[in-house]
């Protein structure tokens, strides 16, 4: 419910925004939003105080309706349901994209007339007006053979419909929701722009947690961790460990620091690399 109403309020939208050329606000949209959510809740909550109710549907694997029920109290549901959220939001789209293609025609026909900018606008709003053309349209192809299922059903004809005919038309209508990214992706420049600059940003922050995420206990490099040295003439000893063996560095030089890849002229070092058992 909330998604086609979300699409008649969409339609409603571009009619405002192409026919008579009315700017939609902030406020206006959360309005409409608000409204959405409470007019489905209102049909989604009346069956839970008495009017209708949920039951399993026929293939066992959702909640939904009863549209088998011929008592007075949920026949009328079932009627005023498909009125309100099927056949009222299908008239209202109707009306507004009638009334769109009527004006782009005529704008068509003044088009040498217009300036370069207006022009430009006019088909931005044409190419918006196709956009939600072809979600409705496609939301409508998903949901109409669950909506022909549940109409057999409602008039006396449920024995016609076996589990595996029911639960395709309920699989593909919920279906539904994964079309409109991909309508998106092909038709709004803005919109594949802003997905690849979120996916550049989510690569570079992945590579730059990758550098500077520290270096392991087996990749550090080898430093003194022990140093002994006796007075006198004695030799210096270092003693460094690392993860497959034991090193000592015994030099006389009592100046020049011992480093790794570090050529020393003068001095003698000795070095013994004990491996462990």
């Amino acid at each position: 419910i909330v998604s086609v109403m979300t699409l008649t309020v969409l339609a409603y939208e571009r009619y405002i925004r192409v026919v008579h050329a009315r700017v939609i606000d902030f406020s206006w949209s959360w309005r409409a939003i608000t409204y959405i959510w409470l007019y489905s809740l209102a049909w989604t909550g009346a069956p839970l105080l008495g009017w209708n109710h949920y039951t399993l549907e026929i293939h066992g694997l959702g909640c939904s309706l009863d549209w088998r029920s011929k008592e007075p109290n949920d026949a009328s549901f079932v009627l005023f349901f498909f009125l309100g959220c099927l056949v009222a939001p299908v008239v209202i789209m109707a009306y507004c994209y009638g009334h769109i293609l009527y004006a782009i025609r005529m704008l068509r026909c003044v088009e040498d007339l217009q300036t370069v900018q207006v022009i430009k606008i006019l088909r931005y709003e044409k190419k918006v007006a196709k956009m939600c053309f072809l979600m409705i349209t496609t939301f409508f192809i998903c949901w109409m053979p669950y909506a022909v299922v549940s109409l057999l059903m409602a008039y006396g004809y449920g024995h016609l419909i076996t589990p595996t005919v029911a639960i395709v038309p309920s699989f593909f209508a919920k279906s539904s929701t994964a079309y409109n990214p991909v309508i998106y992706i092909f038709m709004i420049r803005k919109f594949r722009r802003c997905l690849l600059q979120l996916f550049c940003v989510r690569l570079l922050k992945f590579q730059r947690s990758l550098k500077d995420r520290p270096v392991e206990e087996s990749e550090k490099p080898i430093r003194p961790i022990v140093m002994s040295q006796k007075a006198g003439d004695k030799p210096k000893k270092k003693v460094t460990f690392s993860s497959s063996s034991v090193i000592f560095i015994i030099t006389n030089d009592d100046t020049q620091p011992i480093e790794d890849g570090t050529k020393h002229t003068g001095t003698k070092v000795n070095i013994i690399q004990v491996k462990p058992l």
